[in-house]
């Protein structure tokens, strides 16, 4: 399975601009103004490790590239 070596990879860092979701709560995985290391990237997704030391993916648009 793919995703089982995600945490391995390191595709590039981007930082948290805000945590301001219309539909989820992502304020308790991501940090505004932390740096991330993204593991995997698809159109509309980054998938990064959060705060809880695992894999989530996030919409692009809570990130700024570093």
């Amino acid at each position: 399975m793919l995703h089982e070596t995600w945490k391995d990879n390191h595709i590039k860092d981007v930082k948290v601009v805000h945590t301001d979701a219309k539909k989820f709560k992502v304020s308790d995985m991501l940090t505004v103004g932390k740096t991330y290391k993204v593991v995997n990237e698809t159109e509309e997704y980054l998938f990064v490790i959060d705060n809880s030391n695992k894999v989530g993916g996030y919409y692009k648009e809570y990130f700024e590239e570093v």
